[in-house]
């Protein structure tokens, strides 16, 4: 009979511990499970940000680029009001020459008319 008791006691302690490695199985299972999630969260989250970031770099240099355009023509701009400041600074030398010349040439008119 204490021979049956000591196996029925090992029998017992075995199932015992088979339950406990059962549950401590399934308890590491369910976290490798929850940390799976997680990474495969933070890599969708990671993947989202690499693309906006780079949509925001296309974006960037393409503003780049047109800003650079809007300084060129800008510049042409600034060229071709200077060479316009230069003919109207020269037309109005030459108005002024002639306005000069007319006068001189009223005067003597004015004089021999009186």
């Amino acid at each position: 009979m204490d021979d049956r008791l000591t196996k029925n006691r090992i029998v017992i302690i075995l199932a015992v511990l088979s339950c406990v490695f059962f549950f401590a199985t399934l308890s590491s299972c369910n976290s490798a499970m929850r940390q799976k999630a997680g990474r495969d969260k933070e890599m969708v989250a990671r993947l989202q940000l690499e693309e906006k970031m780079n949509k925001f770099s296309q974006e960037r240099s393409a503003l780049e680029e047109r800003a650079k355009a809007k300084e060129k023509e800008a510049e042409e701009a600034k060229a071709a009001l200077e060479e316009t400041k230069k003919v109207l600074a020269q037309e109005q030398l030459a108005n002024q020459s002639l306005k000069d010349e007319l006068k001189k040439t009223a005067k003597p008119k004015e004089l021999s008319g009186k």
